[in-house]
């Protein structure tokens, strides 16, 4: 009796369910029918065109997002060497400024000098190659010697005046003694006024020594070169920063600035005896 029913109560159930399906469908069928009958367009059909649209654009960018990704990786190679290629243009590029830039100073510090050899029409061009380790002393090597024509006491010049004076020669070096070395000593003489001195070398300045106390010196007076043995007369030395006044002395003494800037110099003018 109760195998019966629940045998009978499933057939019931699957039962309604198919009247529910017949009666959906039989609306849907209306619905159609209405629609065309109407002249409209079904929204049945709208839906599934709709759906079938939507279904459509992601198929579509499915394909060009593989396509996409497809040509990305075969690019990958093209774009490394195209990179490689750039980066080595670059490092060329590189090279050539800093060419072109060594070049363009060697021509400034060539120039420099032109009007020291117009002046000094046998002076003999060189480069400073070396400084002393630590500044032991205020000297410089020059790449010319004696096998150039230099000889030892020799004056050596820059653009603005006064270097130092070669104090030791090989055959294809020199060492110059810069004006502001303790061992340098130079008759110096002031521009204006014509008071006598000696240019005696104090690390980073130059003083000169026994002005007479009278002597009317200026801060900005320029101070030359006098007669010697390895410079003519005339060629500017510094000119006057400080000046030391001692009551219980004949004399006084001139702070000079270097007129070569001694620190930077990179071509010289050695000027024969």
């Amino acid at each position: 009796m109760g195998a019966r029913a629940i045998f009978t109560y499933r057939d019931e159930h699957k039962l309604f369910v198919l009247i529910g399906i017949i009666i959906v469908a039989a609306l849907l069928a209306l619905v159609q029918i209405n629609a065309q009958r109407t002249g409209n367009e079904s929204p049945l059909t709208t839906a599934g065109m709709s759906i079938a649209s939507f279904a459509e654009m992601a198929t579509s960018a499915t394909i060009g997002g593989v396509r996409s990704a497809g040509s990305a990786a075969l690019s990958v190679p093209d774009l490394e060497r195209d990179n490689a290629s750039l980066r080595g243009e670059n490092a060329q590029l590189r090279a050539e400024n800093a060419q072109l830039h060594e070049l363009a100073a060697q021509y400034a510090s060539e120039a420099a000098v032109r009007p020291v050899v117009d002046v000094f029409p046998k002076g003999i061009e060189a480069h400073v190659i070396g400084f002393p380790p630590e500044n032991e002393s205020r000297t410089v090597t020059i790449d010319r010697g004696s096998s150039a024509g230099i000889h030892k006491d020799d004056g050596v010049l820059a653009q603005g005046g006064v270097v130092g004076r070669v104090v030791e020669v090989t055959p294809f070096s020199s060492q110059v003694v810069l004006i502001t070395d303790y061992t340098s000593r130079i008759p110096a003489v002031t521009r204006r006024g014509r008071y006598w001195g000696i240019a005696r070398g104090n690390l980073s300045s130059v003083r000169v020594e026994y002005i007479p106390q009278d002597a009317s010196l200026r801060v900005g007076d320029v101070v030359v070169t006098g007669e010697g043995r390895s410079f003519q007369s005339g060629v500017p030395i510094g000119t006057v920063t400080r000046i030391e006044r001692g009551d219980a002395t004949l004399y006084q003494t001139a702070i000079l600035k270097p007129a070569v800037d001694l620190g930077s110099i990179d071509r010289v003018v050695v000027v024969p005896k």
